[in-house]
């Protein structure tokens, strides 16, 4: 069987809805994604044994449906296996947030399967994207992620593409501005070893005290992006306060002005899971919209 299939259960037993996996955050339909109109299709192209493969995600009867366009090798199944479960984070385990949220008037819907950012295969890919929205408008952020799909034949390039390719690329082609160097810099830093991508992954046990200022130490990271990428990564303490979130807390929770500390004091009681709470507040209308608070799955 090409297909390859796993429970969408939590850890603590709590459902995964796959449909408001894949709608968690606008990254995730970029390329080198794609996703069907009604979010029952994801389309991901990542390189396995040299060559660009075309996975597509769906889900049926509570699992997670795994197929590529060829035969895997038994090599490119496992492989597939771990950024499957990377991606839709099966490892983690919201129970307790869901708990939290049972009777609560603005947040009891995500019990039904929301709260997972759908991550790319890799920390590097999460990293370099996030970058990619920082300070720019969203069609910007396309084209830049456009165009390092195509340096990488279709699929996101991996570090040592991004390292060999010339300044003049960045510039030219891309059009990546001040984040030109950042994104060749950090490449470079993982392919001689400095950096560590893995290290910030939740199972090395760090603090998120710890990992937000590992982070911030990449060029190009500031608070923004370290939120977003550890959301990705699955620590949900960190609020992503940006010029979208922040106007859209003030339109839904009807007050005229907030500071940042205000919008993070509001969020307080949900503790470790106060970023995850506040992006899910911001985010409701998108899967009421997409129709995913009526769907099954």
């Amino acid at each position: 069987m090409n297909a390859i299939s796993m429970p969408l259960i939590g850890v603590g037993g709590e459902p995964i809805s796959f449909r408001m996996t894949v709608g968690s955050h606008g990254l995730a339909g970029l390329p080198p994604a794609e996703v069907a109109v009604d979010y029952s299709t994801y389309t991901y192209r990542v390189r396995l044994s040299g060559r660009v493969r075309t996975l597509q995600f769906t889900s049926e009867h509570g699992e997670l449906i795994v197929s590529a366009d060829k035969a895997l090798s038994a090599r490119d199944r496992a492989t597939v296996q771990v950024i499957s479960r990377r991606m839709f984070h099966l490892d983690a385990n919201l129970a307790p947030f869901y708990a939290m949220i049972a009777d609560d008037p603005d947040l009891h819907w995500a019990a039904r399967g929301a709260g997972r950012f759908l991550a790319s295969p890799t920390v590097f890919d999460d990293v370099i994207r996030t970058i990619c929205t920082t300070n720019c408008a969203w069609s910007a952020t396309e084209r830049m992620i456009a165009a390092l799909v195509e340096l990488g034949g279709g699929a996101f390039p991996d570090a040592q593409t991004l390292a060999k390719t010339p300044d003049r690329w960045f510039v030219n082609r891309a059009k990546m501005g001040y984040r030109g160097p950042y994104l060749r810099s950090i490449a470079k830093s993982v392919v001689r070893g400095d950096v560590d991508m893995a290290s910030f992954l939740p199972e090395v046990g760090r603090n998120d005290d710890d990992v937000e200022e590992a982070l911030r130490e990449l060029p190009g990271v500031g608070p923004y992006a370290a939120a977003h990428i550890m959301q990705l990564l699955g620590y949900h303490r960190r609020l992503i306060l940006d010029s979208w979130t922040r106007p859209k807390y003030l339109e839904l929770s009807g007050k005229k002005r907030a500071k940042d500390s205000t919008i993070e004091k509001h969020f307080a009681r949900y503790k470790q899971f106060a970023g995850l709470a506040f992006w899910l507040y911001v985010t409701r209308t998108w899967h009421e919209s997409q129709g995913n608070l009526t769907q099954s799955s």
